[in-house]
């Protein structure tokens, strides 16, 4: 009887803010991870992210309500963060397409495109370091941080509606604010081009996804293996000479770990701790990125320094957490406590 009872009482719903927590986490760690922990900007600027979190972190709670409520997977999810990558350089801040967008720094030289007026290793580490590092290492994380929760939907009616005016409020300001600094528009032929291919790249996000992979009999290795790939691969990426010969590399590190990825992650044991590991080497990449960055844009003063470090330790402590998340969340790690047996799928 007291078995029963004990099935048949209701089960309590958490409050609000602990429903929404995993969303209000990534709203503020994409922006964390997109540009402090690169240390594109330093740390004495830190309050810079209440301004940047609308975009950053509302783009990416888009993303991953979206194709978490379509019933699609990871491969929409980078697809979509490409395109958010786009959008950003190419129709917000426009960097993409502004020469001068930093000062003293010719931003076309790289691998340069004068028919369209960009530089094409600008635009591979918009478009993929957007898509890998502000949009699916934070959103991997925070699904590894409540991985009871790892493929539902966040977000009600209300708060998708919420997301969506602060994500436009946020892009438009960030636009606004740089076209008042800079006076620079993008022509309309370079407008039209990124309105299209945006259109191509969020087709492609909804038109892949849905359909069940394939049952492959062989299990998926480790996820250690997937970490180191994942660092190896992040660091090159990273780390790549700015020109045609650094975009053929970088484009192959992509289809590499791309056929390298898929045919992993159709073996059996794949899951979250996998894709935590592959989200943490590219975390770790700009751990060391981000000094890095700091000295080429003689920002490493001590205050930066110290901050930065905090930034590191902060992150390294992250995926520690979502690390012990993950494995208390697996039944082959699930102990009995109290008499009771935790049965897996509960």
């Amino acid at each position: 009887m007291t078995q029963m009872s004990a099935m048949s009482a209701p089960v309590e719903r958490p409050g609000w803010m602990r429903r929404i927590a995993p969303a209000i986490g990534l709203f503020f760690l994409a922006p964390l991870v997109g540009e402090y922990l690169l240390g594109n900007i330093p740390a004495s600027e830190i309050t810079g992210v209440l301004f940047l979190a609308p975009m950053y972190g509302g783009g990416a709670i888009l993303i991953r309500e979206v194709v978490r409520r379509t019933g699609r997977g990871w491969p929409s999810i980078l697809v979509l963060g490409s395109a958010y990558g786009l959008l950003e350089a190419g129709l917000l801040d426009q960097s993409l397409f502004n020469p001068s967008f930093i000062e003293d720094h010719d931003f076309q030289s790289g691998a340069p495109v004068p028919a369209l007026g960009i530089s094409g290793n600008n635009a591979l580490a918009f478009v993929g370091g957007h898509a890998i590092w502000s949009i699916g290492a934070p959103i991997a994380v925070v699904e590894a941080l409540v991985p009871h929760r790892g493929t539902t939907p966040w977000l009600g009616r209300f708060g998708l509606a919420v997301t969506c005016v602060v994500f436009a409020l946020g892009s438009a300001a960030l636009f606004y604010g740089l076209y008042e600094e800079s006076g620079f528009l993008a022509s309309v032929p370079q407008r039209v081009g990124t309105v299209a291919v945006l259109a191509v790249l969020i087709g492609v996000a909804f038109a892949i996804g849905r359909r069940p992979r394939p049952a492959v009999d062989r299990r998926a290795p480790n996820p250690w293996p997937a970490g180191v790939a994942g660092t190896v691969a992040s660091g090159l990426f990273f780390s790549r000479p700015e020109s045609w010969w650094g975009v053929a590399m970088g484009l192959g590190l992509i289809v590499a770990m791309t056929v390298v990825i898929i045919r992993w992650s159709r073996g059996d044991g794949w899951g979250a701790a996998h894709r935590l590991a592959l989200a943490g080497g590219a975390l770790l990449t700009y751990c060391w990125g981000g000094f890095v960055l700091l000295s080429l844009m003689d920002a490493a003063s001590t205050v930066n320094l110290i901050g930065q470090t905090l930034l590191v330790l902060g992150a390294v402590a992250l995926l520690l957490t979502a690390g012990r998340a993950v494995r208390k969340n697996d039944p082959r790690h699930r102990l009995v406590h109290d008499d009771r047996t935790v049965r897996p799928g509960m």
